[in-house]
């Protein structure tokens, strides 16, 4: 009588164990379940950036976002996203502070809340150019002789974008008038540049990473100058939106610009991703991208009196038609890079 009974203790727990078992299963793929419809039910931002070595890492910034689902869109320029931004096609753009003080000239409804990279620009000569490094007497010296033959002496760069306001000011601080002394041609897309100073359309030109390394690696032009020594220094990029969205998002632009802020710390720690998204985006050489990061400074901060300095630089050299430094200033809210880093503005470069 014993065995039968010993038989059913023996099944007893391996029946309470298969339903263990089985109810573990089934709250595993309630949370799954839960868990996915979550991730589906998550606030979208759409996000613009530009095409450009300290740009493209922002392609980087949905995957390290983490209470909001955002999708990254690649513009050529700056402008073309801050274009997208305005007319309310996207709602989060990466931007020049050049763009950012000429949009607020033109009313548009901007908020800067972060910043992301810094530098990027380089001014180059040709290759067969007698200009040495930093040789600003002799390029002076060049442009006069260009005046006495009745020649313009040709700079290019892309109008609008950061390297332009860099170039122009690094110019004036060197006793040369952007708006006399010398012609600029206008190149949009910074990928033309090259062949530009190639074909020897121009004789100098400003251009932006990595397209400036693949000018001097592949030996079509050669090193002139880095224009930061001007009020704009070598601020590059800013994180901007507009007010509406920001009163009625509030937790998606902060969740974007925690992204940002995680983008910003692992990019100082680490660039292999960085070089990836250069080389995916643009199809440079894995070299050229490397070597274009060397000038590129990754950096979340907002810096107030430069940029109150470059609204004034940009009134004086005629790319904004008043003085908007107040309201550059005005518009840059530091509460969401507070909130997600802890610090106060006074740290976050106010």
């Amino acid at each position: 009588m014993q065995k039968p009974m010993q038989k059913q203790v023996r099944k007893s727990p391996s029946g309470l164990f298969f339903k263990a078992a089985t109810l573990a299963v089934l709250l595993a793929c309630g949370s799954l379940a839960a868990g996915s419809a979550a991730a589906q039910s998550k606030p979208k931002i759409k996000l613009a950036y530009a095409k450009c070595a300290h740009c493209m890492a922002m392609s980087m910034v949905p995957a390290l976002a983490q209470n909001v689902d955002i999708e990254g869109i690649n513009f050529t320029a700056g402008s073309d996203a801050l274009t997208a931004l305005v007319s309310k096609s996207v709602d989060i753009a990466q931007v020049t502070y050049l763009a950012y003080v000429s949009g607020l000239d033109k009313g548009f409804d901007l908020v800067a809340v972060s910043g992301q990279v810094n530098g990027g620009s380089e001014m180059l000569v040709g290759k067969d150019s007698k200009l040495a490094s930093d040789d600003w007497a002799g390029l002076k010296k060049l442009i006069a002789e260009y005046k006495a033959q009745g020649k313009p002496f040709r700079i290019a760069a892309s109008r609008g974008n950061a390297q332009d306001l860099h170039m122009r000011g690094e110019l004036a601080g060197h006793g040369i008038d952007p708006s006399k002394d010398v012609q600029f041609v206008n190149i949009p897309n910074p990928s033309d540049h090259a062949a530009a100073l190639s074909r020897g359309e121009v004789e100098l030109i400003c251009s932006v990473e990595p397209f400036a390394s693949q000018i001097r690696m592949t030996g079509v032009g050669k090193h002139f100058a880095y224009p930061y020594d001007q009020a704009a220094g070598r601020l590059t990029n800013l994180i901007v939106t507009r007010s509406d969205v920001i009163k009625e998002h509030p937790a998606e632009v902060k969740e974007t610009v925690a992204a940002v802020v995680r983008l910003v710390d692992g990019l100082q720690k680490d660039k292999q991703g960085w070089i990836n998204s250069i080389v995916k985006g643009t199809g440079l050489d894995p070299k050229i991208a490397t070597e274009a990061l060397s000038n590129a400074y990754p950096d979340y901060r907002m810096y107030r009196t430069q940029t109150k300095a470059i609204a004034v630089m940009m009134k004086d050299l005629r790319y904004v038609s008043s003085d908007v430094s107040s309201l550059a200033e005005k518009n840059m809210d530091y509460s969401f890079l507070m909130s997600v880093t802890g610090k106060p503005k006074t740290e976050l470069g106010y």
